[in-house]
């Protein structure tokens, strides 16, 4: 997985096939951990949905608020989400528009 600077940002966003919820949380917590400062999106397609999960670290979470983030990401799968302004997940239908989601949420916290 690769991150990448986007206005000063580190950014990673990502799709992780074959995990739940809870398996993206633990990962999207790892990747803080590993990263420092940072703000992940990771979705993938599991047992036929789309499941997305979003971590903004706590002094990105003013600007980039990831139930922000994850609400824009999941109305573009066909679904919902929301939660805290530093971790939050959600989840779709629409797994043949995962990979233009997905890029739309890089352009998302572009624009903030």
């Amino acid at each position: 997985m690769a991150a990448q600077q986007l206005g000063g940002r580190t950014v990673l966003v990502q799709r992780v096939d074959g995990q739940d919820g809870k398996g993206l949380m633990a990962l999207v917590d790892q990747l803080k951990n590993k990263l420092g400062s940072a703000a992940i999106l990771l979705g993938g397609e599991h047992e036929g949905k789309v499941v997305l999960v979003a971590g903004v670290t706590k002094d990105l979470a003013g600007p980039l608020k990831a139930g922000d983030w994850i609400r824009t990401t999941a109305q573009a799968v066909g679904g919902k989400g929301g939660g805290r302004p530093d971790m939050a997940q959600g989840g779709g239908t629409d797994v043949a528009a995962l990979d233009q989601a997905l890029s739309a949420a890089t352009e998302w916290v572009a624009q903030q």
